[in-house]
């Protein structure tokens, strides 16, 4: 087995020529070139990508050379096992000693089909960095599945010896002169999203897939791998003034905010300290779209339909249809500034180089149970006092509920049949807490939009919109007590998980 370690840039096209020649005097080599075109298999339903795994055949001039990739998603190491075959078609027999040996059974080499193909020009070149060789590859071509098809234009660094910190100082080098942003997607990914004829909305987040041996560390690097993709993967969506795009990066942030914070105890504390404020000025950034589109959605477009005057409706909704699109625009200046491209590297190199501050010697199984247990203990206890806590206090229960919700979806994998359905029940309950919580929370926030409208106004439509500001305050602050009864009743019934995770 071969390990890669490396890390793929997205870069403008114009841009990629001037890579290669980047480098200082004495450090630059000859460069080489070739032309590789990849068919990638697997099964009608995908059992492979399932699995973490790929499969590819590349012919390389009059070669054929097969390789078997697995790896942690969004990670900079993956493992490779490549063997030369005779032909076009995969040879199972040479998988033997890969992951794909659990799932090579006697149907699966009839089931195997070509699912994509990548026909791409590749320049690389070594590179020198202290006592490390890494090569610079840059990558031109197309991604084809049946008639669809998406260019290629990316940078490919792979640490050949040395040390990983040298591949990041390469890294942050090419991004201050080229602008070349990191991207986690592989090729293979990018294929399987061609032939779902997906990727150019909005992205969801992936299913996360734990071991119960693993260590809590281990099993961190896992969850902050997926939801860094989460986020770069609504970068596009964002820069397009998408607001599910905009939702979904801030989805991103907060589960990686989440996840620092369920695992703080064994992090290190000055570099996660950076990270986190580098992730809260991401976020911030994003905040205001998301709320104004909240706002003008649910409370100021419904509005006309209550007997508002309609001079007054319009004027409150032409003022934050403006705020709306300067959020937007302001939310995508965020992605497109170089402290954005500066802030997923510097993720990615504490994802995989920082060391945890403590040892612990449990399993992810124990460590989970061990949180899920405490949080959920905890929120109950601050929930009986709901009706005497402050919007403020009311805010950070909210957050609590969101990150035990969160840790349901980061553990699940660990818990069987019966466990899985606890946690179902678990997370359901969790959303309507944290539903009821979120609603009291926009309540306070529209108010204070609503209230500076109304003061802003100019003169000519003063009156109207101030009355259309305060129809809307009074329609919330009434709904606002059916929400704490609910909230209320939900946070009651929590309660601590029966199941424990497998292993």
């Amino acid at each position: 087995m071969n390990a890669e370690t490396e890390l793929k840039f997205r870069i403008s096209p114009h841009k990629l020529s001037s890579i290669l020649r980047s480098g200082a005097a004495g450090q630059r080599r000859d460069k080489s070139e070739q032309t590789l075109v990849s068919t990638y298999y697997d099964t009608n339903r995908h059992k492979l990508r399932r699995h973490g795994l790929t499969l590819r055949v590349r012919k390389i001039e009059d070669r054929y050379v097969q390789t078997v990739k697995a790896g942690s998603a969004g990670g900079v190491w993956r493992g490779e096992w490549e063997h030369e075959v005779s032909g076009a078609n995969p040879d199972l027999a040479k998988t033997s000693h890969t992951p794909l040996r659990r799932l090579a059974t006697g149907k699966l080499p009839r089931k195997l089909k070509p699912v994509f193909q990548t026909d791409i020009r590749r320049m690389a070149q070594a590179r020198r960095v202290r006592k490390s060789q890494i090569e610079l590859a840059v990558d031109r071509g197309r991604i084809s599945a049946g008639r669809r098809s998406r260019p290629v234009a990316e940078l490919e660094l792979e640490l050949k010896s040395g040390h990983v910190a040298d591949l990041f100082r390469l890294a942050r080098h090419l991004e201050r002169r080229t602008g070349a942003e990191l991207d986690l997607r592989s090729k293979a990914e990018r294929g399987y999203q061609l032939v779902a004829n997906s990727g150019g909305g909005a992205q969801h987040a992936e299913a996360i897939e734990l071991i119960p041996e693993q260590s809590p560390h281990e099993a961190f690097r896992v969850i902050a791998h997926s939801t860094l993709r989460h986020i770069t993967a609504n970068a596009d969506p964002v820069r397009d003034l998408d607001a599910e795009g905009v939702h979904q990066m801030r989805v991103g942030l907060r589960r990686l905010r989440a996840a620092i914070s369920l695992f703080g105890d064994i992090l290190p504390r000055a570099s996660t300290a950076r990270i986190k404020a580098e992730l809260k000025w991401l976020t911030d950034e994003l905040a205001p779209a998301r709320e104004i589109d909240v706002f003008l959605k649910e409370s100021i477009q419904p509005i006309t339909r209550h007997g508002v005057p309609a001079r007054g409706a319009r004027a409150i909704r032409e003022r934050f249809s403006r705020q709306r699109m300067a959020a937007f625009k302001r939310a995508r200046d965020a992605v497109a500034a170089a402290r954005y491209r500066r802030l997923l590297i510097d993720t990615i190199e504490w994802i995989e180089a920082g060391r945890p501050r403590v040892d612990d010697d449990r399993s992810i199984a124990a460590y989970a149970a061990e949180v899920l247990d405490r949080r959920i203990r905890k929120a109950r206890k601050q929930g009986k006092r709901l009706n005497f806590l402050d919007p403020v206090q009311r805010h950070k229960l909210r957050i609590k509920i969101k990150k035990i919700r969160y840790a349901t979806d980061f553990f699940s994998s660990l818990y069987g049949d019966r466990g899985q359905r606890e946690l179902a029940a678990l997370s359901g309950r969790l959303k309507q807490i944290q539903s009821a919580l979120g609603s009291l929370n926009d309540f306070m926030t529209h108010r204070k939009l609503a209230t500076e409208a109304a003061l802003a106004a100019p003169p000519a439509h003063r009156r109207a919109q101030a009355f259309t500001s305060g129809v809307i305050v009074g329609q919330e602050r009434e709904a606002a007590d059916g929400l704490m009864k609910d909230a209320a009743k939900e946070l009651h019934r929590l309660r601590r998980l029966r199941a424990v995770p497998s292993g």
